[in-house]
């Protein structure tokens, strides 16, 4: 089994950056094909010695290039203030605890939020255990990650 297959078996054929399905059919010279997205992180400006390798499509990762890398609010989720989500994950692995993402209008519109970020973050960091909640504040309803 190629590093490719080990690697996209691991993420279930997922792009971890659009976090659309990957063809593993598709050939290598089209854009949605497959291919490895070696991620470094650094911490306190320091680059870590591990480096991380996910699953992405030939375009998500050209287009990343050597920029941060983002994961993209879907446009039919009603939510205001959405905070990145990449950047969030990678601050709770770091310190753990509550951070609100975004705030909704709805108590109905946070809880289809909630679900689809719930969704989106077993994919995206399956190893971080993680509870999106919908609580009222403000007139609003705001949506909360708790580690």
């Amino acid at each position: 089994m190629s590093r490719l297959d080990a690697v996209a078996e691991r993420d279930g054929w997922r792009c971890w950056l659009c976090d659309e399905p990957v063809d593993p059919q598709m050939s290598s010279n089209d854009a949605r094909s497959a291919s490895v997205d070696t991620i470094i992180t650094k911490a306190r400006g320091k680059v870590k010695a591990g480096l991380e390798e996910r699953l992405a499509h030939r375009a998500c990762n050209t287009r990343k290039g050597a920029v941060a890398a983002v994961a993209p609010w879907p446009m039919h989720l009603f939510v205001v203030d959405p905070a990145p989500i990449i950047e969030t994950v990678e601050s709770l692995k770091r310190k753990g605890g509550r951070v609100v993402v975004a705030r909704c209008p709805t108590r109905a519109d946070g809880e289809e939020a909630a679900r689809w970020l719930g969704d989106r973050l077993s994919r995206l960091s399956p190893d971080l255990a993680v509870h999106a909640a919908v609580e009222p504040g403000g007139g609003q309803f705001m949506l909360v990650l708790h580690t």
